[in-house]
């Protein structure tokens, strides 16, 4: 309703401020197209801060909204970018300043399409694709190189004579191909899947000049990615240039910035390698020379020895202390024998003294009856008792009388 003022009634700032306030808040949502030129995202706060310009009006409005609003744009959103914000106005009566407070942000043009790839990496991403622990390693010199690539383009001109520059020698299985357009994909998947099938073809090169977002397009396509995924021979993915990062080359095996890059990636230089050798070899030569005089010198240190110079030193020197061992066992037995011989001839004369033998040379006779037993009483015998008699030089029988 219409204000009822004058120059004699007029309305105080605050009151105007507060009216136009409640008057924005009246309206709904709207959805805003703009240029960001300002973005503050301070780290550990909740709230983004935009600034949003219309180049044809040279109008900014300020917008705020919820750091997992913008985090959802995030990754395709960036100061320069256009976008659709949809958005409710609010007034800041203190400061009579006008906002936006942001329920929703989209890209437009290249950035709408910048976040319909990033969420296709995310979903490839979250199934593995492109981890590392899948990715294979290339053979260190290819005898075959499968290449897919424009026909008669300047990225097929980049890779054969590079290629063939590095080592004349390596071989390629060409696949000409359409890298732009709606049979772009298809032909691409077909000429990898044909190369893959080939056993002699080590590695596959998938190869495209520089171009807009819209022309590497087929090359961020889900089923290309998914074939080059599922491929047993090792893919070399070589789109564009530097900035260029279609899907293509998270899953490839291995990224080369651009097609000259991709053949130094998978090709060796022969002249490098010329030189390796060359280093290698001669790192050997001084290995094995330096092995060979340690050995010398080792060796020459072992004949200085005394017991090398003159090795039968040490046997006459054993030989000496042989003998005198020798001669000294030789003294020690005889002593021994000497006086087990004294001792003998001592035992054997007592033995001699005691014996029954040499009482009997003294004329002595021992008597004995029939069955051996020695006769020490007369009554153990009895009259005509034959007795046998033992003497000194033998022995003879008697008779007993009485």
């Amino acid at each position: 309703m219409a204000l009822n003022t004058s120059a004699e009634t007029p309305l105080p700032v605050g009151e105007v401020s507060r009216l136009i306030g409640g008057w924005i808040d009246r309206l709904g949502a709207v959805w805003v197209e703009g240029q960001i030129t300002q973005l503050s995202r301070r780290p550990g706060a909740g709230v983004v801060f935009l600034t949003l310009r219309d180049p044809s009006y040279d109008i900014s409005v300020s917008v705020t909204c919820y750091r997992q609003v913008f985090d959802a744009v995030a990754d395709v959103v960036s100061e320069g970018a256009r976008v659709v914000v949809l958005a409710k106005p609010e007034w800041y009566a203190p400061r009579g300043q006008l906002s936006l407070r942001a329920a929703e942000i989209r890209p437009v043009g290249v950035g709408e399409l910048l976040a319909r790839l990033e969420r296709l990496k995310k979903a490839l991403a979250s199934e593995g694709l492109f981890a590392s622990e899948r990715k294979k390693s290339l053979p260190f010199l290819p005898q075959l190189i499968g290449l897919v690539c424009g026909r008669a383009s300047a990225a097929e001109r980049d890779v054969l004579e590079n290629a063939r520059h590095r080592w004349p020698a390596v071989r390629f299985e060409v696949r000409n191909v359409a890298v732009q357009g709606v049979h772009a994909v298809p032909q691409v998947v077909q000429a990898v899947k044909e190369l893959d099938a080939i056993d002699d073809v080590d590695v596959i090169i998938v190869a495209r000049g520089g171009g807009s977002v819209e022309d590497l397009l087929p090359f961020s396509d889900e089923q290309l990615v998914r074939t080059v995924a599922e491929c047993r021979t090792p893919v070399v993915s070589a789109i564009g240039h530097e900035p260029d990062n279609p899907l293509l080359d998270h899953v490839a095996d291995l990224r080369a910035s651009t097609p000259t890059d991709a053949a130094k990636k998978v090709v060796p230089d022969v002249g490098e390698e010329y030189e390796r050798v060359r280093m290698l070899r001669d790192r050997a030569r001084r290995c094995v020379r330096a092995v060979v005089d340690r050995e010398e010198r080792g060796l020459a240190h072992a004949l200085a020895r005394p017991s090398m110079e003159d090795p039968h030193r040490m046997i006459d020197e054993r030989a000496d202390h042989v003998a005198a061992l020798l001669d000294r066992g030789r003294r020690t037995l005889g002593h021994l024998l000497d006086r087990a011989d004294s001792e003998l001839t001592h035992t054997h004369a007592r033995v001699v003294a005691l014996s029954p033998a040499a009482t009997l040379k003294r004329g002595y006779a021992v008597l004995q009856k029939a069955d051996g037993h020695v006769v020490r009483d007369p009554d153990e015998v009895g009259g005509d008792e034959v007795l046998r008699a033992r003497v000194a030089e033998g022995e003879f029988t008697v008779r007993v009388d009485a």
